[in-house]
This record gives structure tokens, C-alpha cells and sequence, in this order.
């Protein structure tokens, strides 16, 4: 059912010092930042030879990762996203599998324009697992 690795997110707690981390130190290609309101961040995306890193900062006091840094005041690994070719056929799936779907179920427009679904941590080896259109 899954793809290839589109990307792992990683919440950062200061968005121009990984940003230049990633750039200068490691010598990577770095998007700029994109704010995502829909989501309540603000994303930038690492482009590797065979995928991607995002970094995701709270954008405004309701972010949905606040929460996160307030327990991992230095950020971390937040979720990874597989590539499906068709998100509603992973999501029935899934759901007949007895995996969780986040929120209602219903497929969101993710930070590449494409419809994402988010699927519980609890049911994945605690990871929190994105799946995109591809």
C-alpha cells in the first residue's frame, strides 16, 4: 500500500537556526518558509537526493505543535509521511484494518497541495504517520 518516503517533519524550536544548520553546515538545499495557517505552522522543506526533511514551527500561540515544544522544548521528530497512490483506497483500508484515522477521517489539503490523512500514533509503533496523495 505505501510508497516512498516523502518526507520525515521534525518540530524545530528556532526555524532560522535549523534552517541554517541544514544549509550551511550540512550543505543542503533549503526551501523558504511557507506559512501553512490551515495547519498552524510554518513549514520548510530540506530537499534530499531521495526525500525530504520538514521543519515545522508553531505559527501563533494555537499551533497544533505548541503542545510539542512544551514537551520537547528542543524539538524532534514529529511525524513521517508515505506516499500512497490513492488516499481514500489506504484510508478504507486501514480503517477495515483497525488503524485509526486522526480528526474525521476525511482527507485535508497537506503542505504539497495534495490531500494528506494523519493515522494514531498508538497504532503505529508511537510514531505519528502521514499519508499523502501521490
Amino acid at each position: 500500500m505505501i510508497g516512498k518516503l516523502n518526507h520525515v517533519a521534525i518540530v524545530v524550536p528556532d526555524l532560522e537556526q535549523a534552517t541554517a544548520l541544514y544549509r550551511n553546515t550540512l550543505g543542503a538545499a533549503v526551501s523558504e518558509p511557507v506559512d501553512q495557517p490551515a495547519h498552524g505552522v510554518t513549514t520548510v522543506f530540506v530537499e534530499l537526493p531521495n526525500t525530504k526533511i520538514e521543519f515545522l514551527y508553531p505559527l501563533g500561540a494555537e499551533s497544533p505543535i505548541a503542545k510539542f515544544l512544551e514537551k520537547n522544548p528542543g524539538g524532534g521528530i514529529h511525524h513521517l509521511c508515505y506516499e500512497v497512490p490513492d488516499i481514500l483506497a489506504a484510508r478504507d483500508q486501514l480503517k477495515a484494518a483497525g488503524a485509526r484515522v486522526l480528526g474525521d477521517g476525511e482527507p485535508k489539503t497537506g503542505a504539497h497541495d495534495k490531500p494528506v490523512l494523519f493515522l494514531h500514533p498508538k497504532d503505529f509503533l508511537g510514531t505519528l504517520v502521514e499519508l499523502e496523495q501521490a
